[in-house]
């Protein structure tokens, strides 16, 4: 039968009702949820992409939105009254793509913090090659039995409070967004006395959406042992969100057209040029570099005249690390040591397109680029800042359990990088030690500044046995019966083997507070599939043994392992996993002495204590408090 006899007959059947097609179980599930929001905060109004497009994981969601991790709970605390919940399901909703940016209707608020808390879990779980939990605490019932809470879903909260702030709290397990009015006087681009959403800023989103995913990460990274674990946790969750800027291309484009290439300079070349001492129209106003400020409406708004934080604001051979101490201000130290090694990649992995450029008679030191030039380096821009931000959240599985320092986050991205890149042709290595050394970060415990002293030592072969039965699951994630098996083998193992792992008697005090399986593309192109394992062991000391009323705080020490399941050896059965990292904080007398002056410094030992034991709630970073103002 010809072609069109066989099209004549398809068309009659169809004119029929006949399925002329094989039999379906239906319409397949979309893969993609498409939302907009607003790219950085609706002071930067409609131009240059502001109004974007998320991708999410298509997930059927209820009013609110409620998904599977993220619950939108609209409760007005200033006013009593809750929101009604916005349904992305209405097919009048779905076919638009979501409800257009406004800073008008609720519903596009909780839109827009549903959009960006989702886009945010899913470049921490691209990045860490597993499916994210949130905090889990472990403990005991009145008859000794084990017992969790867990937060299942982050719940997240619009119009919590009428204040300038928003912040992550475990206690109300998830995140409360504030609203406020802008400055009378200094309001920036805001209407004076405005009212200013939290809620709207994708930075502020991305930003508190972090802590979250921190604080599920790592359980003890909220215990504030030094001064540097309140400032890392702010310095990643900036990093989070600004490392995010690079991703909008008409801003990008624009901002590398508009500073030479110079990603790092604060202003951009104004569009007219000023021939007088000061500017008379808009255009000849050097407008800031919007890539490396954050939060840029809330700082206006509360009278800063320029973005909350700045990318780049350690310069080199500073001594800030020697004398700032407030988390935010000493986070953005860290913050700069990351940024002043991505600008220095960026700049090697560009530097042939501008011998190009130049070579075809292009300015050597040039204000505007060529449009071709722009959207090549748009590219590589991108493409770097991704790497960077995949590189730092895989760096969090490298680092020791309690603790933190800012030394200890070098080592591992140190290390993690070595996984992931052993033979460094572009020197990323030492783009960071540089940039990290020059604002005097500095890990305590390496003996040399190299990469091989700064670097975590890998276990050495036969130093630790081999776990048998440990399973990993799959890339979505282990069952619960799986959970409890592992957690069961994983505890036996860290206390039969407590002292080749430094811990100190009695074994029954070390927990297993978290362990992640993660799936991720080696070096070679193969898989590699790991068991990142907390082992924490905690003793309850006092302030003063001569005075117990000042009472007890809990020392920590722990390793982090890095398990890697064994390739096949031909036919036979799989080898058991190994222990590749070890990576340690112990318990010592420095350690004890160290943590307990921090404490007694910031004024919890004059704390009335609890009865008994030990009031966890006193030895918690409260992000409430230190974002005041953000």
């Amino acid at each position: 039968m010809g072609g069109r006899q066989r099209a004549l007959r398809h068309g009659a059947a169809a004119q029929r009702g006949r399925n002329i097609y094989a039999p379906s179980t239906g319409v397949p599930k979309p893969a993609l949820r498409p939302l907009k929001v607003y790219a950085f905060d609706p002071s930067a109004g409609r131009l240059l992409g502001n109004i974007m497009s998320v991708s999410l994981r298509y997930e059927k969601l209820a009013p609110g939105p409620v998904g599977e991790k993220l619950a939108v709970v609209d409760y007005d605390g200033e006013n009593g009254i809750y929101y009604k919940p916005v349904d992305l399901d209405d097919p009048r909703i779905l076919i638009q793509g979501g409800i257009d940016p406004t800073e008008s209707d609720p519903r596009f608020h909780q839109q827009m913090v549903y959009a960006v808390a989702a886009e945010t879990l899913q470049r921490f779980e691209t990045a860490l090659g597993r499916r994210i939990h949130w905090r889990i605490d472990q403990g005991t019932d009145t008859s000794g039995k084990r017992v969790m809470h867990i937060i299942r879903r982050l719940l997240l909260y619009p119009h919590a409070m009428c204040q300038a702030n928003a912040f992550y709290s475990p206690e109300a397990q998830g995140i409360l967004f504030g609203y406020f009015r802008a400055s009378p006087t200094h309001p920036g681009k805001n209407l004076p006395g405005q009212t200013v959403f939290t809620c709207l800023s994708h930075d502020i989103i991305a930003h508190e959406t972090t802590h979250a995913i921190i604080d599920g990460i790592r359980t003890y990274f909220t215990e504030p042992t030094n001064i540097d674990v309140p400032a890392f946790h702010e310095a990643f969750a900036d990093l989070a969100a600004l490392f995010r800027h690079f991703s909008h291309s008409e801003v990008l484009l624009d901002t590398l057209q508009k500073t030479g290439g110079a990603l790092y300079h604060y202003l951009m070349t104004p569009e007219a040029g000023v021939d007088k001492e000061a500017p008379v129209t808009e255009a000849e106003i050097a407008e800031p570099n919007p890539l490396i400020e954050l939060a840029q409406q809330f700082g206006e708004a509360s009278g800063m005249r320029a973005g909350l934080r700045s990318a780049i604001g350690t310069p080199p051979g500073s001594n800030d690390i020697n004398v700032k101490t407030e988390p935010h201000d000493r986070g953005s130290i860290l913050v700069a040591a990351v940024f002043s090694a991505y600008f220095t990649i960026f700049r090697r992995r560009t530097l042939n397109l501008f011998r190009i450029f130049r070579a075809g008679g292009g300015a050597g030191d040039p204000t505007d680029l060529p449009q071709p030039l722009a959207t090549m380096l748009a590219a590589e821009a991108s493409r770097t800042a991704n790497n960077f931000f995949s590189l730092c959240a895989r760096a969090l599985d490298y680092c020791p359990p309690v603790d933190i320092t800012f030394g200890d986050f070098l080592r591992a991205i140190i290390t993690a990088h070595l996984d992931i890149d052993p033979e460094d042709a572009e020197g990323v290595r030492d783009a960071f030690m540089q940039a990290f050394r020059l604002r005097g970060i500095v890990a305590q415990d390496a003996a040399f500044f190299s990469e091989d002293a700064l670097r975590w030592d890998r276990v050495r072969p036969g130093a630790l046995p081999p776990i048998k039965d440990l399973a990993f699951g799959d890339p979505n994630g282990l069952t619960e019966p799986e959970k409890d098996a592992i957690g069961d083998i994983l505890r036996a193992y860290v206390r039969k083997n407590a002292a080749a792992l430094g811990f100190k008697a009695p074994a029954r005090s070390i927990d297993v507070p978290s362990f992640h399986p993660t799936f991720r593309i080696g070096p070679d192109g193969g898989l590699k599939v790991d068991m990142v394992v907390e082992a924490v062991q905690t003793r309850l000391v006092p302030f003063d043994s001569n005075n117990p009323k000042m009472g007890l705080f809990p020392l920590r020490g722990g390793v982090t392992l890095l398990v890697s399941q064994q390739p096949l050896d031909g036919e036979s059965d799989r080898p058991d996993p190994v222990v590749r990292y070890s990576i340690h904080k112990h318990l010592d007398a420095e350690r004890e002495e160290r943590q307990r002056t921090h404490y007694v410094r910031n004024g919890l030992a004059r704390r009335r204590p609890k009865e008994n034991g030990v009031d966890a709630s006193r030895f918690q970073i409260n992000f409430g408090l230190i974002h005041e103002g953000l």
